[in-house]
């Protein structure tokens, strides 16, 4: 078995870098879409709802550097077109959402299926013992499973 420079099995690793620049993809489709909901965001709602989607896509910008981040250091090359980004997503598209319970929902959709790719590098990068991606894997499983969590407390 060849081993990289961070001592991880070099085939392995190149598919646990594919598998974090889909994550990376589906963030900044994430991303975008807070951008959307905070920008249309309307109703009686509105002043609680425009702080918070803020305070998500400031979060998801510090989770995308991170994951990019990850890229890099495992010695790949982190997607940064959004051809690239387009072509690698899960997520839906929220266009001109504008209502609240309709915005939450999107968050907890896309929150949900961020953890499915999460869920399945973690798996990955424990079989190879790749515990700087296990790390934040873990991190970001825990943090998203919470604003789902509050999300849901939420809609009531």
């Amino acid at each position: 078995m060849i081993m990289n420079i961070l001592g991880l099995p070099q085939k392995e690793t190149k598919e646990n870098i594919e598998l974090l620049n889909t994550l990376l993809s589906n963030f900044q489709v994430y991303y975008q879409n807070l951008r959307g909901l905070h920008w249309n965001i309307r109703g009686k709602r509105f002043f609680d709802l425009h702080v918070k989607f803020e305070e998500l896509y400031n979060q998801a910008q510090l989770r995308i550097d991170e994951i990019a981040e990850r890229v890099l250091t495992l010695g790949g090359v982190p997607l940064h077109t959004f051809e690239d980004y387009l072509k690698n997503n899960k997520l839906a598209i929220a266009k001109n959402v504008s209502t609240d319970e309709e915005a939450v929902n999107v968050i907890i959709k896309s929150l949900s299926d961020l953890l499915v790719i999460e869920r399945e590098i973690l798996d990955k990068s424990d079989e190879i013992n790749d515990e700087g991606t296990n790390s934040m894997m873990s991190d970001l499983i825990t943090e998203q499973e919470k604003d789902i969590w509050m999300m849901q407390a939420f809609l009531g």
